[in-house]
């Protein structure tokens, strides 16, 4: 049946198909959310809208009649919606140490990269976005290694740089913005 807003709002638990590929989905709870179906290269596909009642029947058509004028021209909404969506700073760095990994002339490498990471950096920038991590976020990630562990310091510097520079990334940081991390460190 097409939906009506009344109809929204009284549907029992289940399916309820627009008859256009679009369904609102009610769960036995009442919860309600919207869905687009749709054939990409012989695969069924389903398309999460979003949840009633933040995406109302007016909206959850436009975003269907969008996703549908990308299916059209070839494009997957669902591929298109997970690459532009911002990476974590974390997901970043794995990301790349796994795109080098074959570059290395050893695999000690690899390892030496992601241990760094998960010792210095991830406790404290690895949830962020990459393009929200600031100046300040990698002085606070190596300030307490510097003194101590200047070459370490140096190293996780250099790498923590190479992610933030990484075009790859989506979300990434601004080209113009500071890439000088080190010049708020102390001297030693």
């Amino acid at each position: 049946m097409a939906h009506s807003v009344q109809n929204v709002k009284s549907a029992g638990p289940g399916r309820h198909d627009d008859r256009v590929g679009l369904f609102l989905y009610v769960k036995p709870t009442g919860a309600r959310s919207w869905v687009l179906r749709y054939q990409m290269q012989g695969w069924r596909m389903d398309l999460g809208l979003g949840a009633y009642p933040g995406v109302t029947l007016a909206m959850a058509r436009d975003r269907a009649a969008e996703a549908r004028r990308l299916i059209a021209g070839g494009q997957d909404p669902i591929a298109e919606k997970q690459q532009a969506k911002p990476k974590t700073f974390k997901q970043a760095a794995l990301e790349l140490v796994e795109r080098k990994r074959p570059g290395w002339k050893s695999t000690k490498h690899a390892a030496q990269w992601t241990a760094t990471f998960g010792t210095y950096v991830f406790p404290k920038i690895g949830p962020m976005q990459v393009g929200h991590v600031e100046t300040a976020d990698v002085i606070a990630v190596l300030t307490p290694i510097w003194a101590n562990k200047p070459e370490t310091a140096s190293r996780v510097r250099q790498r923590i740089e190479v992610v933030l520079d990484d075009p790859t990334a989506p979300g990434n940081r601004k080209p113009e913005r500071e890439r000088r991390h080190h010049r708020g460190l102390p001297r030693l």
